[in-house]
């Protein structure tokens, strides 16, 4: 199975329509791209909670790691440098931190608003090597900059 970026973009929007409350957003987008494609094991994301940290946020499949700082990993690269990690092998990662055993590659994706606000980071985790295409990674990071260009931190 494949995924259907359009189908995915458009069920998406329909279902955030006029929400802004960055959790809300987080798990409805979780939710909907963890069952779009058999590759993804785990899907969720990582919320910015301090300077250089992050906590896990709403996802779907097993455990997450529950802290990362931006100095470890891949979500904290992603998180660190604002770009993409497309990691055909989390075992050729310098600093990866194995949440789950059976993951064999990730794609992250920084999550921000459209004030350039670092929200936190979108993981997606297989148990397949070489999993994630580039076009998945531009594919997602369209959904991801049009779901959250409003999304305003909770107080």
């Amino acid at each position: 199975m494949t995924v259907n970026y359009s189908e995915l973009s458009q069920t998406i929007r329909a279902l955030t329509e006029g929400e802004t409350d960055v959790v809300s957003l987080m798990a409805t987008v979780a939710c909907e791209v963890h069952h779009a494609d058999e590759r993804f094991d785990w899907t969720g994301f990582y919320r910015v909670v301090a300077p250089e940290l992050l906590k896990i946020g709403p996802y779907q499949g097993g455990h997450g790691c529950l802290v990362i700082p931006f100095s470890r990993g891949v979500c904290g690269a992603a998180a660190a440098t604002r770009e993409v990690q497309l990691v055909d092998d989390v075992e050729a990662f310098i600093g990866h931190i194995a949440c789950s055993s059976s993951t064999r590659s990730e794609l992250v994706l920084p999550v921000s608003n459209a004030a350039g606000d670092l929200l936190g980071v979108f993981d997606i985790d297989s148990d397949q090597v070489a999993a994630f295409t580039k076009s998945d990674a531009e594919n997602l990071s369209l959904i991801l900059s049009e779901t959250f260009k409003n999304a305003k931190l909770s107080i």
